[in-house]
Order: structure tokens, then C-alpha cells, then sequence
């Protein structure tokens, strides 16, 4: 568990986050964090579909209501939140209309949803999407949610609010951009980040092997994240 503190306290102090003091770095930055807002969604997919039942004829999860009930309430907020008007909308489709809103460059991400060619992501995110795709295809339910909780659940408020504290110490006017950072540090702080943590006791229980694993995909988890803003660091 201390390495996992370790590496979660080194991304959440990645030097990138002070690169984000103009509107080109930035558009930069957007270009590359897009991938990891998609492939997000692909991680709670799979967990949606291992812990629920998403398939014809309908048949009863093995899973406690209670748990079916937690992974379902994430994938309502991340999928159908509301925006700053009070519009439905997903995460996803609310970081495109955060680029859209800086000029940030959305063709790269728009053709990739049109082909899933993983050659057509940017070199820099490519090793990151393809870890989390093989995670969330092939891997154990139990490294899917490891993943999904360490990887992103736990990780992102306090990585977040150091973006946030940034932008507003710099003057960007990104207000889209401000308004899905805090809302995913109020969510995956309050609510998204406990269920998640539940979710994962649950799974890997008192099962030392299970443990092991978890912890074993939420460091490489953190591994790949780290890398990838070494690279949008390296390319800026």
C-alpha cells in the first residue's frame, strides 16, 4: 500500500501541471488527457458488464444488489451527469465541449471513435489506451476495478485540484474546462471514489491473492499514467 501512496503522491505533483499557464499548453495538454477521459469509460464498461447484467435475455447478477447498485450509480454520473446549464450530458461530451471552448484540437480523438484504429491515437497517449483497453478486455474483474479505483477513482480529486488551483492562479479562462475538473473532484471525492473502494473490498474480500492482484494492477495503473504525462511533459 505504501508504494501505491508513493505513486499517487509523485502524479499528483507531475511537473505538467505547472506547464498549463497559456492557452497553447493547454490546447497541448487537452490533445493528449482526451484519450484517458475515453478510455475511462471503457474501464467502468467492463465493470458494468461483469457486475451487472447487460445482456439478453436479462438474468440476475451473482453480485450483491448492493454492489450492482454501486457500479450503476457511477455509470449514471459518468454517462448522463448534468453540465453547468443543467443539460444531460456524458463526461466525455463535456471534456469535447471544454476543447471546442480553448480551440483545443478535437480531430485526432473524433477520428479515433470513427476507426478504434489505436494507430491513430497520438504516439504519446497510445501505450496508455492500450494498457487500459487489455485491462479492461482481458483482465480479472479484480484488475479492472484495481485499475478503475487507484488508477482513476482515488487518484483524480487531488490530481485535479492541482490543475484547477493552477488555471485560476494563471487567469485561464477555460470556464468548461474548470467546471468538469471540480465536478469530477466533488463526485469522485463524495461519492464516485467510496463506491469504487467498495466495490473493490468487495471483490477482492480477505483473499490474499486477490489483494495481491489488486494492488499489482493499481501500481501499474499508476505506472502508465505517470508515463503518459512524462510524454505530454516531453512534447510540449
Amino acid at each position: 500500500m505504501e508504494q501505491i501512496q508513493s505513486l499517487q503522491k509523485n502524479l499528483t505533483y507531475h511537473p505538467v501541471y505547472q506547464t498549463l499557464n497559456t492557452l497553447e499548453s493547454i490546447q497541448h495538454f487537452m490533445r493528449f488527457h482526451v484519450f484517458a477521459v475515453w478510455d475511462f469509460m471503457s474501464l467502468l464498461k467492463s465493470l458494468q458488464r461483469r457486475v451487472t447484467c447487460v445482456d439478453l435475455p436479462w438474468r440476475p447478477s451473482p453480485y450483491p444488489a448492493e454492489m450492482v447498485r454501486l457500479v450503476n450509480q457511477i455509470v449514471l454520473g459518468e454517462e448522463s451527469d448534468l453540465d453547468q446549464d443543467g443539460k444531460a450530458i456524458s463526461h466525455f461530451e463535456l471534456y469535447i465541449k471544454a476543447m471546442e471552448e480553448v480551440g483545443a484540437d478535437t480531430s485526432e480523438i473524433k477520428h479515433f471513435l470513427k476507426t478504434m484504429d489505436l494507430n491513430d491515437i497520438p504516439e504519446g497517449a497510445r501505450s496508455f489506451v492500450r494498457h487500459n483497453l487489455q485491462v479492461a478486455q482481458h483482465g480479472h474483474v479484480v484488475e479492472v476495478a484495481a485499475s478503475f479505483f487507484y488508477g482513476r477513482e482515488k487518484l483524480i480529486p487531488d490530481m485535479f485540484q492541482v490543475i484547477v488551483d493552477v488555471l485560476k492562479k494563471e487567469n485561464v479562462q477555460a470556464p468548461t474546462l474548470i467546471y468538469y475538473l471540480e465536478r469530477h473532484i466533488e463526485v469522485d471525492s463524495g461519492e464516485h471514489g467510496p463506491l469504487a473502494m467498495k466495490c473493490l473490498d468487495y471483490l477482492t474480500g480477505d483473499t490474499h491473492q486477490l489483494q495481491t492482484l489488486a494492488l499489482n494492477a493499481g501500481m501499474q495503473a499508476l505506472h502508465v499514467r505517470h508515463n503518459l504525462w512524462d510524454q505530454v511533459f516531453a512534447l510540449r
